[in-house]
């Protein structure tokens, strides 16, 4: 990779982390006004609600697919950790493959599926659902494409990175 392409995805996946800050913002100021409309005025609202469960549900699909990394996502490092790399690039691989195949054979009944919920909209916002459930195809289509890279690289000879639980953070 060049430099400039590793400044350019340096600057996305910070794009990435700021769009999923303001999700959780919008989140949690809908959530401070429904409790301020509730309790306070005696005036429960039903938007709110219906926000917050919408940002939710986008917030964990875009992390999934644009903020955590690799290395952050949640393995079974028993076995992982206790092999040297040359086993892990093959697990790697298989991994890959194995999710690259299910999400490319599943996405056209993805496509189907949020392209038919245009007939339904949420109680409060009137969102179209096929709005609201299409990040799950960019969710799907980002996991192809990383999952190929990592493939890639594991065909390349590169080993992921040896889990250290003594290193293990916040990802701060």
């Amino acid at each position: 990779m060049t430099s400039s392409s590793r400044a350019l995805g340096s600057w996305l996946a910070k794009r990435a982390e700021n769009i999923a800050a303001a999700m959780l913002a919008a989140m949690f100021a809908a959530f401070l006004l429904q409790i301020a409309f509730r309790y306070l005025l005696g005036l429960p609202i039903g938007w709110t609600h219906e926000i917050s469960v919408v940002l939710w549900l986008w917030l964990v699909l875009w992390g999934a697919a644009f903020v955590v990394s690799e290395r952050e996502e949640i393995r079974f490092d028993i076995i992982y950790g206790a092999v040297g790399p040359g086993p892990r690039r093959v697990m790697a691989l298989i991994s890959a493959i194995v999710l690259i195949v299910l999400y490319t054979i599943s996405l056209p009944a993805i496509v189907d599926y949020v392209t038919f919920m245009k007939v339904e909209r949420t109680s409060y916002l009137k969102i179209r659902f096929d709005w609201l459930f299409s990040i799950y195809i960019v969710f799907a289509v980002a996991t192809i494409i990383r999952y190929i890279w990592l493939a890639w690289q594991a065909m390349r000879g590169v080993a992921p990175e040896e889990f250290d639980p003594t290193k293990a953070s916040s990802g701060v």
